[in-house]
């Protein structure tokens, strides 16, 4: 079950490097003109907080096992992503945008599977 956790861990990591980066790199109008219309009517702060956060989750996941410093980083980081995955899952379902849920569903599962692990019977 712990190379399960690690493959899980390290897939959703690599899964959020990339949005993370987006929201910080491009700006609001550039997010919504790219098909992100979600976005429109976001404060652009708050846009790049998410980013910083999905980034910060992302390493989270892995490196406080892999360096054995704070190892306890790894749950609470996969707790901040399947409350993030819930929250995208409301905005999507309120703005009709169906076809996201199944995505923002199994990332939530993932990351809450990761934290259940971390935080209880297979913790570092």
């Amino acid at each position: 079950m712990h190379i399960a956790l690690w493959v899980i861990a390290v897939l959703l990591a690599a899964a959020f490097v990339y949005p993370g980066t987006t929201k910080l790199r491009y700006d609001r109008e550039q997010l919504v003109e790219a098909g992100l219309g979600w976005y429109r009517g976001w404060p652009p702060v708050a846009i790049k907080v998410l980013g910083v956060l999905e980034l910060l989750a992302a390493v989270g996941l892995v490196l406080p096992a892999v360096i054995d410093i704070a190892p306890i980083l790894v749950p609470i980081a996969a707790t901040g992503l399947a409350v993030t995955m819930a929250g995208a899952m409301a905005v999507h379902a309120r703005r009709g945008e169906f076809r996201y849920l199944a995505l923002n569903l199994a990332l939530l599962i993932l990351a809450a599977a990761v934290a259940w692990g971390r935080f209880g019977p297979y913790a570092f």
